[in-house]
Formats: C-alpha cells, sequence, structure tokens
C-alpha cells in the first residue's frame, strides 16, 4: 500500500448540506477528509484515524453528549498536534470555550475565508501543497 503525504482533515457538523460543503473547501486546499454528523461519532472515529489527522474543523452545536467546544479540548487533550477550527452561526465562544491555539470561525464561510485562515494559523509544516501555493 502507498504511503500519502496528503493530511487528512476531520470535519464535524450536523448539517449535511456544511459538512458537504466544508469538505469540498478543505479537499480544494488540499486536504483529504474524513467527516461525522455529530460530535460523538467524531470521538468515536478518532482514536482509529488521529494520528493521520492534522486539522479538526468542527461545528459547534450538534446532537448527542459532546458538543463542538467539547470536541475540541477532547482533541487537544489527547491528540495535540491536531490543529482545530471551530465554527458556528450561533455560537461564540466565551473564554475557556476553546483549548489554547483554537482558532473560531464565523458561519457562514466560504473558500476563500477558510483558506485564508488555514494559510494563517497553520505551520508550514501543516499546509498541503495547494494551499501553500494559493495566493
Amino acid at each position: 500500500m502507498e504511503s500519502s503525504t496528503i493530511p487528512f482533515a476531520l470535519v464535524v457538523d450536523d448539517d449535511p448540506i456544511i459538512l458537504m460543503d466544508a469538505c469540498d473547501i478543505l479537499e480544494d486546499a488540499g486536504f483529504r477528509c474524513h467527516s461525522a454528523d455529530h460530535g460523538d461519532a467524531a470521538k468515536e472515529m478518532l482514536p482509529s484515524h488521529a494520528e493521520h489527522i492534522t486539522l479538526l474543523f468542527s461545528d459547534v452545536e450538534m446532537p448527542g453528549d459532546t458538543d463542538g467546544f467539547a470536541l475540541a479540548h477532547h482533541v487537544s487533550q489527547h491528540w495535540p498536534w491536531i490543529e482545530i477550527v471551530i465554527a458556528s452561526g450561533h455560537v461564540r465562544p466565551k473564554p475557556g470555550d476553546m483549548p489554547e491555539g483554537a482558532t473560531f470561525l464565523s458561519k457562514p464561510f466560504s473558500a476563500a475565508l477558510v483558506h485564508e485562515h488555514l494559510r494563517e494559523k497553520l505551520p508550514d509544516g501543516k499546509q498541503p501543497e495547494p494551499l501553500r501555493k494559493a495566493v
């Protein structure tokens, strides 16, 4: 089996349209995507995939016991190399809601906004080649 250097992102959103759109945006930036439709599903998936994941891109409000803020703290505690971006159109983070180093984007977001944010946030070594080459 051939090993790839293309990084993975884990995208988590309970709205299937936003989930698909966010995956498309990240794939255009050069990521391969795993996706989950709520935080509990993402937590179940992470132990098997975390070693290859570079980015968590998650909504805040989702069904189940794990919202986006709780998921971000879980990821930060167990897999500190994963960069975290939280997005919401309804909830703004308060102090302590997000782990140190995590960032927030307001919904609705555009591909250009997400790509610009990732170029600023991700160290060069974690940026997929298409993202580094984009202007």
